[in-house]
């Protein structure tokens, strides 16, 4: 992800009023440009054709549970950060997708909106530095198949 371009947050909540208080909230506040779905089927197509950096999904939702959801995001955009929202009563089952899904975190409804923003925040930052990473990485293994092209050139050279 460029830093100049806006981080694209995906949210996806059965309710629509938790998905328009959210997407309102980050619209006004943040540079985020904000996707909102109601169904999940709906986001997961957005997901496959679209750079995602974070995505929020509901725990409870009729069509698919947000857990299955974020599974499939995992695998379509693994690098995108993947939050929950949940209900107290699910609390348990949000702590046992931290390690199945890769969670970043989750949120119990009702959500504050500062710390809201924060994890976001904090899950914008560790996609960044994440694709830093990997873009270092990158380079590294460059250099080091240039580095060993030259040693195999100096050896042929003195063979």
């Amino acid at each position: 992800m460029e830093d100049s371009e806006s981080p694209v947050i995906v949210l996806v909540d059965d309710e629509d009023m938790v998905v328009t208080s959210i997407k309102s909230l980050l619209t006004l506040e943040t540079d985020y440009h904000v996707e909102g779905f109601t169904r999940p089927a709906d986001a997961l197509e957005f997901i496959k054709s679209n750079r995602v950096d974070v995505v929020v999904s509901d725990y409870l939702m009729p069509d698919m549970d947000g857990i299955s959801l974020l599974t499939q995001v995992k695998e379509i955009q693994p690098e995108a950060t993947r939050i929950l929202l949940t209900g107290y009563a699910d609390k348990e089952n949000a702590i046992k997708a931290i390690n199945d899904v890769g969670l970043y975190q989750y949120i119990e409804k009702p959500w504050e909106n500062e710390d809201l923003k924060i994890v976001l925040r904090n899950g914008l930052e560790k996609r960044i530095l994440l694709q830093r990473l990997q873009d270092k990485i990158a380079e590294v293994n460059k250099a080091h198949g240039e580095l060993m092209n030259l040693q195999k050139d100096i050896l042929k050279a003195f063979a």
